[in-house]
């Protein structure tokens, strides 16, 4: 009953503006905007009822429901594009005027409210926890607060790449509960190599396809420094996000590339080990390298858990191996809490 309600609700919710969104677009497209293309009042008309009217039906629809408000900013970039394309380019003054300096404003304040939101959940994180807040953890929090579900780990993953990329370059002082897993890895290695390899064969790439087609040319290399962008990132988080044991759960991090909490009362063994596993749907690795990269730490559980990987790919394990720079350190500490657990 209740998801009939909700799913009747969301029906209105959506229903009413894309019914007004498509009774435009027939406006527009009808002999009658012609005749009067050079009429000012109606060309203002049209583009307010896309960038005002439409939102502002959307957002009193929402108001009161779970959908974040800030949704009506993609029904309000829905509406500069239909006008974008369905509007004559004569009748799309007002339009540009929009695009001039209306938008800059609204993403910038966009930018500013998610800043703010980010950091006022850091400081209550560290208020309630009493422990260095993690920037990715606070980043999804407020998400979810802000944005539909469907599309907030795309997005957390896209500003995290680009916050560990080029912004977090303070060093990070670890704690007596973190501990790191880049040194004994090659994984640091692999990934500079392979953005060296990107970058070079981006420049020669780029040279060889400008011959033939300059925008082939400069798409590929696009697309080269984006993923460039996405490794260095992922490089930069490995060093940003250690592994630490907190509130009787063991937080595994591979930076921003996977992640899994462990209640501590699920470990049935944890043990010093490189021996070789089968890796299969109960016996995984942390790291998104898999069988490329060793691992020295290998830890069973009474429970099957979940793995969350890049985009918020969910993998369910039972069995995990990593790699531990203080493997002996890490072991010894995880005892002593399942000890005290006990």
């Amino acid at each position: 009953m209740n998801q009939t309600i909700r799913l009747n609700r969301n029906l209105i919710n959506f229903g009413i503006p894309l019914a007004l969104l498509g009774t435009l677009i027939l406006l527009m497209n009808s002999s009658f905007l012609n005749v009067l293309s050079q009429n000012d009042i109606l060309n203002f008309a049209i583009t307010a009822d896309l960038l005002l009217t439409v939102p502002l039906v959307y957002f009193l629809l929402i108001r009161k429901s779970a959908i974040p408000k800030t949704t009506v900013v993609p029904v309000m970039v829905i509406g500069l594009v239909i006008g974008s394309y369905f509007l004559p380019e004569e009748s799309q003054t007002y339009l540009a005027l929009f695009k001039t300096w209306a938008l800059p404003v609204i993403e910038i304040s966009i930018l500013l409210f998610i800043t703010i939101k980010v950091r006022t959940a850091i400081r209550k994180y560290r208020t309630v926890k009493g422990s260095t807040p993690d920037f990715l953890d606070a980043l999804k929090t407020t998400c979810y607060e802000m944005l539909p579900k469907s599309i907030v780990i795309p997005v957390v993953t896209e500003i995290a790449v680009f916050y560990y990329g080029f912004i977090y370059w303070k060093k990070r002082k670890l704690k007596a509960n973190e501990f790191t897993y880049h040194k004994e890895s090659g994984t640091i290695a692999l990934l500079a190599v392979t953005i060296f390899i990107i970058a070079v064969e981006t420049i020669v790439l780029h040279i060889y396809l400008s011959k033939w087609s300059n925008i082939a040319a400069w798409i590929l290399t696009c697309l080269s420094i984006y993923s460039g962008v996405q490794l260095f990132g992922f490089l930069k988080s490995m060093l940003k996000r250690p592994i630490a044991i907190e509130n009787g759960k063991l937080l595994l991090r591979y930076g921003i590339m996977n992640e899994t909490v462990i209640d501590l009362r699920n470990i049935e063994s944890i043990e010093v080990s490189s021996k070789d596993l089968e890796l299969n749907k109960e016996t995984r690795k942390l790291s998104i390298l898999g069988e490329l990269e060793s691992h020295n730490i290998v830890i069973r559980l009474k429970e099957e858990n979940m793995l969350t990987g890049l985009y918020g790919i969910k993998r369910t394990y039972k069995n995990l191996t990593l790699c531990i720079d203080k493997k002996i350190e890490f072991t010894n500490k995880i005892n002593k809490a399942l000890q005290r657990q006990l």
